[in-house]
C-alpha cells in the first residue's frame, strides 16, 4: 500500500507542476483577454498579472516539493510527508472555498482532485 500511496503522491505532484504552467500561461492569456474588454486601469491589470503569475510559481514550487518527497519515498529513502500534507490541506480548503464561492462551478475540482490524491498519499507510514 505504501508504494501505491507514493505513486499517488507522484501523480498529484506532477498534476500540480503541470497545472502551474497552464495557470501561468493559458490562464493569464484568457483572463487578460477578458480584462482588455473592460475599462480596467493598467495598474490594476498589472497587479492582477503579478498575483496571477505568483500563484503559478507557487503551484510549481509546491509540485516540485511533492514530487521530490514522493520520489524519495518511492525509492525507499526516508522523507517526511508533512509538507505534502500541508499542500493537500491548502488545495482541499481552497478548492472547497472556491467551489462554494463560485456557486459550485465544477471547474474548481481542479484543486480538490489533486488535493484529495495528495491527502491520501500523505497518510500512513
Amino acid at each position: 500500500m505504501s508504494k501505491l500511496r507514493n505513486l499517488l503522491g507522484l501523480i498529484a505532484g506532477v498534476i500540480l507542476a503541470l497545472s502551474s504552467g497552464a495557470h501561468t500561461f493559458m490562464g493569464w492569456q484568457a483572463l487578460s483577454a477578458e480584462l482588455a474588454k473592460t475599462n480596467a486601469p493598467a495598474d490594476l491589470v498589472t497587479g492582477l498579472e503579478i498575483g496571477w503569475r505568483w500563484g503559478g510559481a507557487a503551484m510549481l514550487v509546491m509540485g516540485t516539493i511533492v514530487v521530490t518527497t514522493f520520489l524519495k519515498r518511492y525509492r525507499g529513502e526516508p522523507a517526511s510527508t508533512f509538507a505534502p500534507a500541508l499542500v493537500a490541506v491548502t488545495y482541499l480548503a481552497f478548492g472547497a472555498w472556491s467551489l462554494f464561492h463560485s456557486n459550485y462551478d465544477p471547474f474548481f475540482f481542479v484543486f480538490i482532485v489533486p488535493g484529495a490524491l495528495l491527502a491520501v498519499a500523505s497518510t500512513g507510514r
